[in-house]
């Protein structure tokens, strides 16, 4: 089964994740983040997965999340809201997302898909 990375093709990180995919000869599958949102349920999943909060798949520094107020709102609202505004709005969420199977990889941080990968 392919890598699937879920991007936004204006996303800085997004194009180094892909650049270093290509640099190794990974072949993946791409879906984009804005018009194929992550449902609630594979957020779900993604959250029991990685072990992370769910304000760690939001995108902080998105202009969305800024001009949203959501610095204040996700230390209030419960976890199924969080995910509900998460699943709205794809560029709410941080990438990119790697999906391998059953591990989640959020963010691209290049020594960690180097293990991964064995590249």
């Amino acid at each position: 089964m392919k890598p699937i990375l879920i991007c936004y093709p204006k996303c800085g990180t997004c194009q180094k994740a892909e650049k270093w995919l290509k640099s190794k000869g990974i072949d993946y599958l791409y879906r984009p983040i804005q018009e194929q949102n992550p449902t609630k349920t594979e957020l779900t999943d993604w959250i029991s997965n990685t072990k992370l909060p769910v304000t760690k798949l939001f995108n902080t520094s998105g202009l969305l999340y800024k001009e949203q107020n959501m610095k204040d709102k996700v230390k209030t609202l419960s976890q199924n809201e969080l995910i509900d505004i998460l699943s709205s709005n794809g560029l709410m969420v941080k990438r990119p997302i790697m999906l391998l199977g059953e591990r989640v990889l959020i963010g691209f941080k290049q020594d960690e898909w180097e293990k991964i990968f064995g590249k």
